[in-house]
C-alpha cells in the first residue's frame, strides 16, 4: 500500500433545482453539527459533476463522523465523497464513497482540465 496523504475529504452534495433547499438545510446542518466549510451551490453541473452541487470540505479527522451522519440523514440526495490527496484523477476515480445511487462523472472533462 502506498504512503498517500490525505489533507481533507469533499463530500458533494448532488440536487437538482427543485431539491436546492433540501440540499441547503442538508449543508447547514452538517456545518452546525461538524464545523465543515460550505461551499457555493451550482445549479448546473460544475467540473466533472454531473447536476448542481454544493461541495462540504470535510477534515480528514471528521470525515467518519461526517459520512455517517451522510448516510442516514440525506433525505434522497446523492452524496459523492472523495479523498483530497493531490491525485484528483484518482480521487475522483478510485477514492470515492457513494451515499445514494452512484452516478457517472464526467471523467474526460476532468482530464482535460488537469491537462491529461
Amino acid at each position: 500500500m502506498a504512503d498517500v496523504t490525505i489533507r481533507d475529504f469533499h463530500a458533494h452534495i448532488y440536487y437538482d433545482p427543485e431539491e436546492v433547499e433540501r440540499a441547503r438545510m442538508l449543508a447547514a446542518e452538517v456545518q452546525r453539527r461538524f464545523g465543515v466549510a460550505v461551499g457555493h451551490f451550482h445549479l448546473k453541473p460544475v467540473g466533472p459533476h454531473p447536476r448542481g452541487s454544493v461541495q462540504l470540505t470535510v477534515p480528514a479527522n471528521r470525515f467518519g463522523e461526517v459520512a455517517t451522519f451522510l448516510s442516514v440523514a440525506r433525505g434522497g440526495l446523492t452524496v459523492f465523497a472523495h479523498a483530497s490527496t493531490g491525485d484528483d484523477l484518482a480521487d475522483h476515480t478510485e477514492n470515492v464513497v457513494w451515499f445514494g445511487p452512484s452516478e457517472a462523472l464526467d471523467i474526460d472533462l476532468l482530464k482535460r482540465l488537469l491537462g491529461l
